[in-house]
This record gives structure tokens, C-alpha cells and sequence, in this order.
């Protein structure tokens, strides 16, 4: 089986340093949508491993996270696409919680879901702590430049040398998918 988990936030949609706390905050990166698509097409599963600390902090609760997932799915739908897996860790950084990244709980739930190992699966994310989690999980990280990636890829330019690093996610999905990596 083939697998693909993605960062929500910064990857698949906009970001916001004030967290995306409605469905009506929730846009869509151009192109990133058709991208899980063309995954959904090529018989690879789409998994989303998503920090959702905001919950923690009580900026939104989770029916309204539900929400949120819900616009994504549609919006996914519309264009012949879809999401196999979504799993987030609503807990605060502080909360000593295993499942929010860097650490990789959410990964591992994510492999237990599919019945599979990690090695030789990406995690395309937009962040150090994305590339950690997959790091830590055995998986392979990748980076994409839009949302937090190229703060992420000037802050920490050694770490993230060997890494693949794309525009978005559009690019990304077809370097794998011409690499017959996927």
C-alpha cells in the first residue's frame, strides 16, 4: 500500500498565525487540492496529521474543527479528491501529550490505521517539528515552502539540507509521483 500524510495547515490550506479557528478561515492553497487528487488517482492513501493546539488554547472546539475537516472534504470532493485518515492532537504545547508533533503518535496512529510501517512513507509538512515527527517515526520528510516553510527553511538551513524541499504541494505530489517513489 502507498501512503502520503500531509500537514493540514501551511500545506493543504492557508495558514494563519492566529490560528484557523472557522471553516470560513479555511482556503485552500491554489493547486494543492487537484494535487491529493492526482495522489487519489495514482491509488495512494492521503493521511492528514494536524496540530490543533487551538483547541487547547479554546479558540475553537472541536464540532467546530469538524467543520473545518468537513469544508475540507468537500471541497476535496468537488474536484474528485479525497482524505483516507485525519488525525490532530488537540493539546496545548505544554501538555507532554505523544501525539503532537515533533513527536510522532499521531504518525504512529496513522500506521496502526493503515496496518503498515513507516519506512518509505512521506510526510510533506511545512515545518521543522513536520520534518522531526517523520524523523522520528521512521518516515521520510519533506518540505513545502508555502505556509510557515520558508521561515521554517531559513531558520534551520543545516537541519533540513538532505531534505526534499518543494514550492507547494502541487510540486511536490508530482516530483514524487514522476519519481516512482510513491
Amino acid at each position: 500500500m502507498k501512503l502520503i500524510i500531509l500537514d493540514r495547515d501551511g500545506v493543504i490550506n492557508e495558514d494563519s498565525d492566529d490560528y484557523i479557528k472557522s471553516a470560513e478561515e479555511w482556503v485552500a492553497i491554489p493547486g494543492s487540492l487537484e494535487a491529493i487528487a492526482r495522489l487519489n488517482l495514482s491509488n495512494v492513501k492521503v493521511a492528514v496529521a494536524t496540530n490543533q493546539s487551538g483547541i487547547a488554547r479554546e479558540y475553537f472546539n472541536i464540532n467546530t474543527l469538524d467543520l473545518i475537516h468537513k469544508k475540507m472534504e468537500q471541497s476535496l470532493a468537488r474536484v474528485g479528491g479525497r482524505i483516507d485518515s485525519i488525525v490532530y492532537c488537540p493539546h496545548g504545547p505544554d501538555d507532554g501529550c505523544q501525539c503532537r508533533k515533533p513527536k510522532a503518535g499521531m504518525l504512529y496512529q496513522i500506521a496502526e490505521q493503515f496496518g503498515c510501517n513507516l519506512s518509505g512513507v512521506y510526510l510533506i509538512g511545512d515545518s521543522l517539528r513536520d520534518i522531526q515527527a517523520a524523523q522520528a517515526a521512521g518516515a521520510q520528510g519533506v518540505l513545502v515552502k508555502t505556509g510557515k516553510g520558508l521561515r521554517t527553511l531559513a531558520a534551520n538551513p543545516t537541519e533540513l539540507e538532505n531534505l526534499p524541499i518543494f514550492d507547494d504541494l502541487s510540486q511536490a505530489v508530482d516530483n514524487l509521483l514522476n519519481s516512482t517513489l510513491v
